[in-house]
């Protein structure tokens, strides 16, 4: 098994990414790093000074955030400012924010760096929709998790009820159809899977068999690399 290696995991929004992704670091030993949550930080700001779509406002703010990482007893926290956001955003707005926000180029461009930074020297695996085409495209291992609109819209509303912050399951699908169109046709490093990526389908797998079938993945990459 290679001393240290890479795991990229892109996808759209929905698809479980985070979730599994946090169980394989977990398994693997590995640290776990949410790249979708500081997007979600710079969408919240921009939010917050009311011009999270006007793309000239959020290239001219691409200095002024303060955004960092943090991991308090194995989770990964976001502050902005030094305001500890990560409960923040996760709000449906929020998400839409971070598409508009990631979509400029000068955004990405600090993002990348920062997260490419976070990761050297470490056993990593990063989940977002760039992973394992510009942040790592050298990874140990590279994959497109997906599942179909219908059953993320479905699972989005299941975690939003247990929250305590239920929304019409129509609205979370027209959401969520909405940021598809939007990550996959953006000019700056579009939603699209590596030439060389896994592709895994999680429509019909229970959370536990999705795990159990990206840690088999995992485990044949690292134990093949060099």
């Amino acid at each position: 098994m290679s001393k240290t290696f890479s795991i990229a995991i892109d996808g759209p929004a929905g698809a479980g990414k985070s979730t599994i992704a946090k169980a394989l670091a977990r398994s693997l030993g590995a640290m776990y790093l949410d790249t979708g949550a500081m997007y979600r930080a710079f969408g919240l700001y921009m939010l917050r000074k009311g011009a999270a779509n006007d793309p000239a406002a959020v290239a001219a703010c691409v200095n002024d955030v303060d955004i960092t990482v943090e991991f308090v007893d194995g989770a990964q926290h976001i502050f902005l400012g030094g305001e500890d956001v990560t409960t923040a955003i996760r709000e449906p707005e929020v998400s839409m924010a971070a598409s508009d926000v990631s979509a400029v180029p000068e955004v990405r461009t600090r993002m990348v760096a920062l997260q490419r930074k976070i990761a050297e020297g470490h056993s990593v695996i990063m989940d977002g929709r760039d992973i394992g085409t510009v942040v790592l495209p050298n990874a140990t291992l590279k994959i497109f998790l997906t599942a179909s609109a219908e059953e993320r819209a479905r699972r989005r509303c299941l975690e939003l009820e247990e929250k305590g912050r239920p929304v019409p399951y129509e609205q979370v699908l027209k959401e969520m159809k909405e940021r598809d169109y939007q990550d996959s046709h953006r000019a700056a490093s579009p939603l699209r899977a590596a030439e060389d990526a896994r592709h895994v389908d999680t429509s019909d797998l229970t959370l536990e068999q999705s795990v159990a079938l990206m840690r088999d993945l995992a485990l044949e990459a690292i134990g093949g690399a060099k």
